[in-house]
């Protein structure tokens, strides 16, 4: 406590209190009426703004997040339909691989066929010229037996007659 009384800032002199007291009351009075007022003011008017600027931020982050759900259900939508094109690009896929299957296997089917007519009428044509061929080389063995020409129209006949008598289902049959 020495020290407090010794320094000439501690020392309690009466009038400069009532003097600092003074001032401080004016200079509380003058802020108050000119300052304090103003201060308040842009005070208020900051708080107003964050408070404006939260609301914004929250209205913002509703958005946000209403167009983030409405983002989900339209990827959701999306996808919905993609699966959708693609089971019917499937399904059109499987039809077409089907009917392509039955078309080749007609077609297949009606070449066999037409090689089967081919190779009957082919046989039927190679038959008819065996007969002929053997007609002709039984009037010429004939003629050759007999010793003299025969009449080759009597002779025809005859010999196709008994040409058309024979067998010739074996030849077919090995054919």
């Amino acid at each position: 406590m020495l020290i407090a009384v010794s320094s000439p800032l501690t020392r309690i002199i009466p009038g400069l209190m009532i003097w600092t007291i003074i001032f401080f009351v004016i200079v509380f009075l003058v802020l108050r009426k000119y300052a304090f007022g103003a201060i308040q003011n842009l005070i208020d008017e900051r708080r107003e703004s964050i408070r404006r600027s939260i609301e914004a931020a929250d209205n913002a982050r509703d958005e946000a997040q209403k167009l983030l759900e409405e983002h989900k259900k339209l990827i959701g939508e999306a996808r919905g339909q993609a699966e959708s094109i693609l089971a019917e690009a499937r399904k059109t896929r499987e039809a077409m691989e089907h009917r392509m299957r039955e078309e080749t296997e007609a077609e297949r089917q009606r070449r066999l066929e037409e090689t089967r007519k081919e190779i009957a009428a082919e046989t039927a044509r190679a038959l008819e010229q065996i007969r002929s061929e053997v007609a002709d080389l039984t009037l010429e063995a004939a003629s050759r037996v007999v010793g003299r020409t025969l009449d080759a129209k009597r002779d025809q006949e005859l010999i196709s007659e008994a040409i058309a008598g024979l067998d010739f289902s074996r030849l077919e049959d090995s054919a």
